[in-house]
């Protein structure tokens, strides 16, 4: 169940660095956090719908949520996790749009809505933050193209490899020569960021595992060769 949390000022947030809203004169950063809310959020709540109408943005500032899209037969696609200082929901608000995806909390989140009005005076107001939050979206659909080319040109070895060396950068844990990702996602989800059946997501782990390349901790995946996975998701290829 999401609860209301104490507003943070925006000047005072630690996240505030990881975020578009970095370098943002104090003047503005008081609009955003005259007008923002800090919602509590536990695993597995929904952020928001995929063909729902936005009325603000989100924005991280702790926890992480996955971002996807259900197919006709249930199946899930994760298009991205995001984690603090990132923002969810601005692309469709600009582009007047509904959603074209749902987002789930998968670590328990504290998150900042800001309204509609107050983010786009915002926009309207700083050039330089128009001009990063533009930058953002046109990253967001290089990551997308990347991400499609990799499908239709890698093997499922190649993508998992290359899905576990993303996971090790973004959320892993240095620890005597090996690298824990300190984040839990089930068979199902990873298999929701490769973009392939659960089953094949257990059986590369489990040849992984044997190769040396990686370990298990639970549901918790140790790195153990970062070298090897990067040869093998064709990296620097």
């Amino acid at each position: 169940m999401s609860s209301h949390s104490s507003n943070t000022p925006c000047e005072l947030c630690a996240s505030r660095k990881h975020s578009l809203f970095s370098d943002l004169p104090e003047q503005h950063l008081c609009t955003i956090s005259d007008h923002k809310n800090l919602i509590s959020h536990r695993r597995g709540q929904i952020l928001y719908y995929e063909g729902t109408n936005p009325l603000g943005i989100f924005c991280i500032n702790s926890g992480v949520v996955k971002v996807y899209k259900t197919a006709s037969n249930g199946k899930e696609q994760i298009i991205h996790l995001s984690k603090k200082g990132d923002f969810l929901g601005y692309a469709a608000l600009l582009g007047e749009d509904n959603y074209t995806s749902s987002a789930m909390i998968i670590e328990d989140a504290k998150i900042c809505f800001i309204p509609k009005n107050a983010f786009l005076a915002t926009l309207t107001k700083n050039t330089e933050f128009f001009k990063k939050v533009t930058k953002a979206i046109s990253h967001e659909l290089g990551e997308m193209e990347a991400k499609l080319t990799d499908a239709t040109q890698k093997s499922i070895r190649e993508r998992l490899a290359f899905v576990l060396l993303q996971l090790a950068d973004s959320y892993g844990i240095e620890g005597g020569g090996s690298q824990k990702i300190d984040l839990i996602l089930s068979r199902e989800e990873i298999a929701g960021i490769v973009g392939t059946a659960t089953e094949s997501v257990i059986r590369l782990l489990s040849e992984f595992k044997k190769d040396k390349l990686i370990d298990l901790d639970g549901k918790k995946i140790i790195i153990l060769d970062k070298r090897g996975l990067a040869r093998l998701s064709d990296f620097y290829g």
